[in-house]
């Protein structure tokens, strides 16, 4: 039996559904496929992902390759047309058990090419749960799907669907196993986190979701979130942020610019003070918070002065970890048609000076934590990451998987050493 090769594009969420997807084509007896889990977010990342196909095709001729995923749901007849391409299924499709036995059973005879359906009509999160994937240190928990906001520059929503929760109890059941398991750091992920609880009975906040959890499960050590919508954070999890040692203090922001201007045609739903503000108040709560952050560099009408804002709030909010993505144009957005889109050498070249501004205040964060003592969680025997997420590299081995108290002694490149 040749188990089938998996190739994922894009975010965690994806990594996540690999994983789902590795059960339920094992499950069925899938051989001899390669699987491409495709990412939507930038025209770019599409471009990739018919790269990676045809590349993988050459190197495994007699395979039968199948494509999901946000690019797949959105733009099903763009892989269909390749030639490299046998199947493509949708992002709801591929979670189904009967999707995976129709491709096994008769790949090419009985099963539909193209099996791509509106996912605007899905209602509820899968029911699949995968007890970890990545490291033996760390989980990751899908707990929400899908976007109710419509930002102009962003194709996801099309690609996920509406926003659907997963009902407390089963995320606190299946945290519980992770802990049974061994692992000691859970991460809460979702397409739109702070949105979570909006569609559940009683409308629950992500404040709410992590308070329980920490009620729950007390023998969890570390709790993580992955990126948030500052504007969207609830009184509870603000509570959380300020009283409770075990929820990281390290938030993913999903800012996007620092003008105001460029926030309302982006159609956000905060403005400038208000990003500024949560993070002050974060940090007031608790003093060791850091934030990494989205920013899209180049976006259409973009002058000097408004990417001077953006790069200015680098500093007002003190970013770290910064993920900064040059504007590409998604047909099917709104920016697509916005007039005055940025000249792409201007995207590149303000793109280059935020990332130069984030690795900045990446070596004054490192600076700052030498001499200091953290608790590192490992992810191998040389190398761990702090509470705040930074990476740690150690002389002596240490346990997999084991949160290791040790003073931090300097810094290498983008690491600490210990």
């Amino acid at each position: 039996m040749k188990p089938p090769i998996f190739s994922n594009h894009g975010c965690r969420l994806n990594a996540y559904e690999v994983e789902a997807m590795k059960d339920l084509a094992g499950q069925a007896g899938l051989e001899n496929a390669i699987v491409v889990n495709t990412c939507a977010v930038t025209a770019e990342a599409v471009r990739k992902g018919r790269q990676d196909i045809r590349k993988l095709r050459k190197a495994h001729p007699e395979a039968r390759l199948i494509v999901t995923g946000c690019a797949a749901q959105t733009e099903p007849d763009t892989f269909a047309k390749m030639d490299e391409v046998d199947a493509v299924i949708g992002n709801t499709e591929k979670m189904r058990p009967e999707t995976w036995q129709g491709l096994a059973a008769d790949f090419i005879g009985e099963t539909e090419t193209v099996q791509v359906d509106d996912i605007m009509s899905v209602t509820e999160t899968a029911g699949h749960l995968i007890d970890g994937f990545g490291t033996r240190s760390r989980a990751y928990v899908q707990v929400q799907n899908g976007c109710d906001h419509r930002c102009t520059f962003c194709i996801i929503p099309y690609g996920r669907g509406n926003s659907r929760s997963v009902p407390a109890g089963v995320v606190v059941d299946q945290i519980k196993r992770l802990v049974g398991k061994g692992f000691n750091e859970v991460v809460l992920t979702g397409v739109d986190l702070t949105s979570w609880g909006a569609d559940l009975p009683a409308t629950p906040k992500l404040g709410d979701l992590v308070m329980r959890i920490l009620r729950l499960v007390p023998d969890l050590p570390r709790l993580r979130i992955s990126s948030i919508d500052s504007i969207e954070v609830d009184e509870n999890l603000m509570q959380a942020i300020a009283t409770e040692p075990r929820l990281m203090p390290h938030l993913h922001l999903s800012l996007q610019h620092g003008d105001d201007m460029i926030l309302k045609r982006m159609k956000r739903r905060h403005l400038r003070d208000d990003a500024i503000r949560f993070t002050e108040e974060a940090k007031r709560l608790r003093s060791d918070m850091t934030f990494g952050a989205d920013i899209i560099a180049g976006f259409p009408t973009e002058t000097d002065a408004h990417f001077e804002n953006s790069l200015k709030l680098v500093k007002d909010c003190d970013l770290t970890w910064l993920h900064v993505f040059p504007y590409s144009k998604r047909e099917g957005t709104p920016a697509a048609k916005i007039p005055n889109q940025v000249n792409g050498t201007v995207i590149k070249t303000r793109a280059a000076q935020l990332r130069a501004a984030g690795d900045t205040q990446v070596q004054r964060h490192l600076q700052a934590q030498i001499g200091k003592t953290h608790r590192i969680l490992m992810e191998n025997p040389t190398m761990g990451r702090t509470e705040q997420f930074t990476e740690v590299t150690f002389a002596q081995p240490q346990t997999d998987g084991q949160i290791v108290t040790t003073a931090i002694l300097g810094q290498s490149g983008n690491q600490l050493t210990a």
